[in-house]
């Protein structure tokens, strides 16, 4: 069992192990991955906490994961990582989002978008908006 790292989620260090493995091919590219219930035994964790190391993998291009048949390791070379861009403006409140906020068409919101790219293409974009703070 891998030494803790206190101050990091639990999650954080299993996957920071797993991670190793991968990168070091002993989990060779396109191997597949112990089982949860292994990795719980060996991690001493329970399988919720082993999905989350695991999402982490997913998120960061080191893993895939296929329904009914179990999660892989990612050939590195075929999957460059991911890429963010983020950026905010202030914008004023259309009539959806001013019911969400339950204020007034108009009112100042900041919006926040992350756009996560893998290679060129684009993966995922987030937009979070939160009403704007003028401190009047």
């Amino acid at each position: 069992m891998p030494t803790p790292h206190y101050g990091q989620p639990r999650y954080r260090v299993i996957a920071d192990e797993l991670r190793e493995r991968i990168e070091s091919a002993v989990i060779p590219p396109g191997a597949l991955l112990p089982a949860e219930s292994v990795l719980a035994a060996e991690f001493r964790a329970a399988r919720g906490t082993i999905r989350k190391a695991i999402a982490v993998l997913r998120e960061e291009g080191f893993a895939t994961t296929e329904h009914g048949r179990g999660t892989y390791a990612t050939p590195q070379t075929e999957n460059p990582p991911d890429e963010a861009d983020a950026s905010q403006r202030v914008m004023s409140a259309d009539a959806r989002l001013a019911t969400l906020f339950q204020v007034e068409v108009g009112t100042a919101l900041i919006e926040q978008e992350k756009v996560i790219r893998q290679g060129e293409q684009v993966k995922t974009v987030i937009r979070a908006y939160h009403v704007h703070d003028t401190g009047q």
